[in-house]
């Protein structure tokens, strides 16, 4: 028996296959727009988005804890945890800083996620899409992250994921600030092609004080990203209880002595920190590539806590 034709002339098998073909190529009707509001002021974007650009790691460590499918990505910096991105089904859209136009408006993509890397070229990437600027202020990290772990939760309909990732960070802060007033004068440093810097409060890394509760073994009002330039000496004059080091060239990727090795003198060693074991090597790439990540903030946060937990009452 022949297929029955319906309306326009469409039998019904063709009519299905017609309908899959729009799914997947995307040329159904999208999902209502929304009205969502960014460092920039409020945006509309589409519920749903279906093809999704992002620039910004610290906005794919969310999404792909959130299990939300991109299509763009960075080709480069890609951390290992997130290692799957540079298969090649993932459009590579540019670096972290300058895009790849020609690729972007080639995806034809419904979504743009820029961060404080890729921010300097919102204005261009807007005109192709709309655009949501993800950056976090330093001075409110932790109330920033969260408050993007809820957005795309909305956008992209995980509610319940977005949730059960803000509980979990939720009680990882809570583990660190219930022991962060006890343990002393922390000083983070940060070791880049062998040079020093540090993080006090009010700079990039300033959240560690202002929402975790550490107390800052020194004061800083640098807003300068990579810190302000120190030498062995001042770590020994300042003798922090604890000592934060960030290895930025295994951050980057870069060859070179390791931070601990630069750091392996008898300056640092007379220290409180180091002859007490309280050097703590943090996790280069979440806290300096990955930054306000949501699924980042929580595994460093976790990390911090365990550490200390381990050390209580020694």
């Amino acid at each position: 028996m022949p297929p029955q034709a319906g309306r326009h002339g469409l039998t019904r098998r063709a009519a299905l296959g017609l309908a899959v073909a729009l799914v997947s190529c995307g040329a159904l009707p999208a999902f209502a727009d929304m009205v969502v509001e960014d460092t920039r002021g409020k945006t509309k974007v589409p519920e749903r988005p279906r093809t999704t650009l992002v620039f910004d790691i610290a906005a794919l460590d969310t999404l792909d804890a959130l299990g939300v499918a991109v299509a763009g990505v960075p080709g480069s910096n890609l951390p290992d945890y997130l290692g799957k991105y540079r298969d090649r089904r993932y459009l590579k859209i540019g670096t972290l800083f300058e895009p790849d136009y020609e690729a972007v408006n080639a995806a034809a993509p419904d979504l743009i996620l820029v961060g404080p890397r890729s921010a300097a070229k919102y204005a261009d990437l807007a005109k192709l899409a709309p655009t949501l600027d993800l950056t976090v202020p330093a001075d409110r990290f932790v109330a920033g992250t969260r408050a993007h772990v809820e957005l795309l939760g909305r956008i992209f309909d995980r509610q319940p994921q977005a949730e059960a990732l803000l509980a979990r960070m939720d009680a990882a802060i809570a583990r660190v600030k219930a022991l962060a007033p006890q343990v002393g004068r922390v000083l983070m440093v940060m070791v880049n092609g062998g040079k020093l810097t540090a993080f006090g409060a009010g700079s990039r890394y300033g959240w560690i004080y202002d929402d975790l509760g550490f107390t800052p073994a020194a004061t800083s009002d640098t807003t300068v990203a990579h810190g302000e330039v120190i030498s062995f000496e001042y770590i020994l004059k300042t003798d922090p209880d604890w000592l934060f080091v960030l290895d930025r060239d295994a951050a980057v990727g870069r060859g070179g002595a390791a931070a601990r090795a630069v750091l392996d003198n008898d300056l640092v060693a007379a220290t409180r920190a180091a002859r007490s074991g309280r050097v703590v090597d943090l996790d280069a790439v979440r806290w300096y590539i990955v930054g306000s990540g949501g699924a980042a903030l929580t595994t460093i946060t976790e990390e911090l806590a365990q550490v200390l937990e381990a050390r209580q009452g020694k």
